[in-house]
């Protein structure tokens, strides 16, 4: 048996590989576990380093870029899917051109020559969809109450904070927030800003205040909305990132529920725009809101039935667990004939 470190930012005690992630809500943990499983089959013990202390060490392999010092004594390589926004490291060509591979979903970095394609990876379901009656919410977002602290072109965060605002404005009734932090103001990174929010956090400790009225608590399975819900609102970090598709769009289609996409710049390149809607279609949230209002029950089974050819098809494998997972596996094992 070959040992490697599977080096994962604030994981100890192969925590990485828990059943139950305790860092993210969604338990994502199904990728990383099914990344040490196809090791293991290749003779290969993927661990957190704290657990291979003592061991004779065949590789490093990296989860996005991280602080810590890289070992050049053995080979390195890193998986790069978190956005860059958030883990600058995943875009330092300086940093990166120290790995044997870097897997990587960004096409601006394919001319590297070290640099894999991968895209973020889902665990692809076809489960049966509930139809356009039996679905009493009509439109909702399912995210955290985060934000960016500095400026930013293309801010997506704001961009929901204006979507909720536009609802709990206008039509109430016709939408629900769903997520982690939305009981508390909106995050505050200025000195200005913070004072405000402090006021806000008292008040709702002392007069009930709800910072955001639309907001129904946090859930356990994202499916149990979708699956009650028409529409939503599938909004990426930031915009315009080439092939940057996260596990939004995705969870929306596993449960039946049309997704209001906006993201990647290159979203119609790998899925069907037949498949969902794009708000970049749209001048305002008014102009988008009578759309979704006009749509029929009929045309609704005609999205969904979209969804399900896509779900079935071909086209979805390059996103599936399986396929991120043998990539990865295949390379490293095949560059050190193992």
């Amino acid at each position: 048996m070959k040992y490697a470190n599977y080096h994962h930012q604030d994981r100890f005690n192969n925590s990485s590989f828990d059943e139950i992630d305790k860092h993210h809500t969604y338990n994502p943990t199904f990728t990383n576990r099914l990344l040490r499983q196809e090791f293991l089959n290749r003779g290969v013990e993927l661990n957190n380093p704290d657990v291979n202390i003592g061991k004779d060490i065949a590789f490093n392999l990296y989860h996005d870029g991280q602080s810590t010092e890289i070992a050049l004594d053995r080979p390195n390589y890193l998986i790069a899917t978190e956005n860059p926004y958030i883990c600058r490291a995943n875009t330092d060509r300086n940093y990166l051109e120290k790995f044997n591979q870097v897997f990587t979903w960004n096409s601006n970095l394919l001319n590297l020559p070290n640099a894999t394609k991968i895209f973020i990876p889902n665990k692809i379901r076809i489960e049966k969809f509930s139809l356009f009656p039996e679905r009493s919410i009509f439109a909702c977002i399912i995210n955290a109450n985060k934000g960016f602290s500095y400026v930013l072109k293309g801010d997506l965060y704001k961009e929901r904070i204006k979507v909720i605002r536009w609802y709990e404005k206008n039509f109430p009734e016709s939408f629900s927030l769903y997520g982690l932090g939305w009981e508390k103001p909106e995050p505050a990174f200025t000195f200005k800003q913070k004072i405000f929010r402090r006021f806000k956090r008292l008040a709702t400790q002392l007069f009930s205040y709800r910072p955001f009225p639309s907001y129904a608590g946090e859930i356990v399975n994202k499916s149990e909305i979708y699956s009650q819900a028409k529409f939503s609102y599938c909004y990426e970090n930031v915009e315009n990132l080439p092939d940057y598709i996260s596990e939004k769009i995705f969870d929306s289609f596993f449960s039946g529920c049309v997704p209001i996409y906006w993201g990647a710049n290159t979203i119609s390149n790998h899925i069907p725009k037949d498949c969902f809607i794009d708000r970049r279609d749209f001048k305002n949230m008014e102009e988008l809101h009578n759309f979704l209002l006009q749509v029929t029950p009929e045309k609704y089974s005609e999205y969904q039935n979209n969804i399900q050819r896509f779900l079935s098809g071909k086209e979805i494998l390059k996103f599936d667990t399986s396929f991120y997972v043998k990539t990865i596996v295949d390379k490293i094992c095949g560059d050190l004939q193992i």
